[in-house]
């Protein structure tokens, strides 16, 4: 019986997540940075009477966080690199040996 290339088991733990279940989790990721970009406006709103310096990096970064969330939801998994299958040695067991005559068996 023939072997396929690689002798080890595919174990289920090495399976990649679903693709509903890649959507979701990239959905609730969106979600929360856009709450926390909202808290960022009520907390620049909330801090500019104490410092303006902080109202104005709350401001910056919630002009950043909307840009790097379309980012973060739009980008897919890591793609796997392919395992390098190198030289594979040919069958070792011999061929059956010629018969004394010269007939050939089809079928």
């Amino acid at each position: 019986m023939r072997r396929s290339h690689d002798d080890q088991p595919t174990l289920i733990t090495t399976a990649r997540e679903s693709g509903d279940e890649e959507f979701d989790h990239r959905r609730k990721r969106y979600a929360i940075m856009m709450a926390l970009r909202g808290l960022f406006v009520v907390l620049a709103a909330a801090t500019y009477h104490v410092s303006l310096w902080l109202a104005l990096s709350f401001i910056v970064a919630g002009a950043v966080l909307p840009w790097c969330a379309v980012i973060l939801a739009n980008d897919g998994p890591p793609m796997k690199r392919a395992r390098h299958i190198g030289y594979v040695a040919p069958d070792t067991h011999p061929a059956l040996p010629a018969g004394k005559d010269d007939r050939t068996v089809d079928g």
